[in-house]
């Protein structure tokens, strides 16, 4: 069978050189576009190719139209020449070789050029994007010519097949949650989905000092910080805070949760820094400053630029995906509200009074706190004890324990209708 192709070792030759191209244009598409965020600004200072494939992936759709038309190109190309290669052995007679030469060309293309450089692009997509930078460019510069053209197609194919189809400048809840119903027919899902999107919405309505894990939760060194620093303890938040030399302000944070090797010595050169939001900010606010500059923890600061908390972004995702989410869960692990019995209640002072007015149906009074603590100390003037009983709204409040770091635990007594207006 070798000396039947021997007269055809120029086209399968021309067919392998084929096949490396489209293998580069492949890695280079996967290998780019996987890069994450922090990637991409690391790469902004980083060497000249980095620099070079930084630049590229500041315009992706010109690079990647050139990176999908060459690859059509090619893939036209090679399967031309296969199918040239394949005719000829068929009209000599030989057409177990033509079936051959078929079906491992096609063999080829779908393994060499798409499955084992994307895979490779994947899982090294640092080192070959620089790599390819170069060359890339000037594939992308050879293509810039057309660009006017593909645009003029785009246009006319789109208006051609989605004549009156217009863009909505923003998805109404309604339509979410219709989309939502048409996704699935299982009920369990469904509902899961449901309270999801209501979670997403409600992040809105949450603010900042009342998501966020106060300052007296959280570990903090002044840098060097070193693993002995830590006495065994990981930080239930995933994160070591660092503060400045000279005082106790955060400056950045250094994520233990997800560094695979922690080590002994000069941990704080793993930190990232910290991003800085009002106590007033809602938690959509923060996410959003957290996806635009790539940040993993908030510094929550009050009126007088003070630090009095963070927020992770663990700490937002697990409110949008946990049904029954709540400070007392992630940092107490305690339920904020359970019920004792008719009209009785058992909550812990980090309880936003929103949570717990939502889960009684009542409507409070209007109060400058957002938590039962910051409520009792208003009312009362001075820091809970236990045994200490309040009135306020229509519910009494007694402090039945006080625990370590000033959480307390708090019965709440419905009142009577007529004694909660006398009092009143």
């Amino acid at each position: 069978m070798t000396t039947h192709l021997t007269p055809y070792l120029p086209w399968l030759t021309a067919m392998a050189m084929l096949v490396g191209l489209s293998a580069f244009c492949s890695c280079s598409e996967a290998a780019l576009f996987y890069l994450r965020r922090q990637d991409r600004r690391a790469f902004e200072s980083g060497s000249t190719p980095q620099q070079i494939a930084a630049r590229l992936l500041r315009n992706p759709d010109r690079l990647l139209t050139a990176v999908l038309f060459w690859n059509l190109v090619i893939n036209i190309s090679y399967f031309a020449m296969a199918s040239i290669v394949s005719l000829q052995l068929e009209r000599h007679g030989l057409r177990k070789e033509a079936g051959l030469v078929a079906g491992c060309s096609l063999l080829c293309i779908i393994f060499f050029s798409e499955m084992l450089p994307k895979t490779l692009a994947v899982m090294y997509s640092r080192s070959l994007s620089a790599l390819v930078s170069v060359p890339l460019t000037a594939a992308v510069r050879l293509v810039d010519p057309l660009l006017p053209f593909f645009r003029t197609v785009h246009v006319i194919s789109r208006r051609a097949i989605w004549p009156s189809f217009q863009s909505e400048p923003y998805l109404q809840l309604t339509d979410l949650q219709r989309a939502i119903q048409l996704s699935t027919t299982d009920k369990a899902l469904l509902e899961h989905e449901e309270a999801v999107l209501r979670n997403i919405v409600g992040l809105s309505d949450i603010q900042a000092d009342e998501l966020m894990r106060p300052r007296p939760q959280c570990q903090s060194f002044p840098a060097p910080v070193n693993l002995a620093d830590l006495a065994g303890n990981l930080p239930p938040s995933g994160y070591v805070l660092v503060t400045e030399d000279d005082d106790e302000e955060i400056v950045a944070a250094i994520p233990v949760c997800y560094l695979s090797d922690i080590p002994h010595q000069r941990l704080h050169r793993h930190a990232v820094p910290v991003i800085y939001v009002p106590w007033c900010a809602t938690a959509a606010s923060v996410l959003e400053s957290m996806r635009r500059q790539d940040r993993k923890v908030a510094a929550v600061v009050n009126e007088f630029g003070e630090t009095i908390g963070i927020i992770t972004f663990d700490d937002v995702i697990a409110s949008v995906f946990s049904q029954q989410t709540s400070r007392s869960d992630r940092l107490l692990r305690t339920a904020p509200v359970v019920a004792l019995g008719p009209d009785r209640w058992q909550v812990n002072s980090m309880t936003s009074l929103r949570r717990f007015a939502k889960h009684v149906e009542v409507k409070l009074p209007e109060s400058k706190s957002i938590t039962v603590s910051g409520m009792l100390q208003e009312v009362l003037q001075r820091l809970p004890a236990s045994g200490d009983t309040c009135r306020w709204g229509t519910f009494q409040w007694q402090v039945v324990e006080v625990a370590p770091h000033g959480h307390w635990t708090v019965t709440v007594q419905r009142l009577d209708p007529a004694v909660a207006e006398d009092e009143g």
